[in-house]
């Protein structure tokens, strides 16, 4: 029982306790972050189902008031947690988008974004990729209208380049997202996200197929495989 009682070191990220004179907004920001980390944390480690308040608490060093104080629970702290980080890989996709040109570089260097997003993120990416299934409608309806915003951009490159008459629907767009998303759904789930970025070349034919028709996406294959090569090869 003393043992349960006996006060937990403070760890390197937690603010100096008592009075440290440091401004609010800075010390608010501070516990915030710090839970939206540990959310995603504890996500990664124990799922979303098993995951308790004292686990976000512990994990991010606030106290339990502090908690309360900016979350009403656990899912609230996990759709805070989530549009954090979906907003940050939609910002990276929209980055790459902006910066190519033409529907089949943007195809890649969208994909590539987002490969390389996730993989370099493994707990952001088990939260936001596998357990928001399991958070509920909220956090679904919400991974709902991140995969229509990649969809749009799709249906956006392909209007810049293809006249209407050879666009495929727009929910051609919603499929080829829905598809990507399971692929990387199935690696995530068994952690294998370091292959991710190797997917690459099959994922940008599959994609562009519809657009381009089989044999010019065939040859973006090759050539998409040809230039994974040289990069594993350059960074061997």
């Amino acid at each position: 029982m003393a043992e349960n009682k006996k006060k937990r070191a403070r760890e390197p990220y937690q603010l100096p306790a008592g009075r440290h004179g440091l401004p609010r907004q800075f010390v608010v920001t501070n516990q915030r972050q710090r839970i939206l980390a540990a959310v995603a944390d504890v996500c990664s480690s124990s799922g979303y189902v098993a995951m308790s308040v004292e686990d976000i608490v512990v994990t991010s060093g606030v106290s339990r008031r502090t908690f309360y104080d900016n979350y009403r629970g656990k899912e609230d702290a996990f759709l805070a947690a989530y549009d954090e980080v979906s907003a940050q890989l939609l910002a990276r996709v929209q980055e790459a988008y902006d910066a190519a040109d033409g529907l089949v570089d943007r195809a890649r260097e969208c994909l590539r974004a987002l490969l390389e997003f996730i993989a370099s993120e493994p707990t952001f990416a088990d939260m936001c990729i596998v357990e928001v299934l399991a958070a509920g409608p909220q956090a679904i309806a919400r991974r709902n209208t991140i995969m229509s915003a990649m969809a749009s951009l799709i249906d956006q490159a392909a209007a810049g380049e293809l006249p209407k008459t050879k666009r495929p629907a727009p929910i051609i767009a919603e499929t080829l997202v829905g598809g990507i998303y399971e692929v990387i759904y199935s690696r995530a789930l068994a952690g294998r996200y370091a292959e991710l970025p190797g997917l690459l070349p099959d994922l940008v034919f599959a994609l562009l197929q519809p657009y381009v028709g089989s044999e010019i996406a065939q040859e973006i294959l090759k050539k998409e495989r040809r230039r994974l090569a040289r990069a594993e090869s350059a960074s061997a």
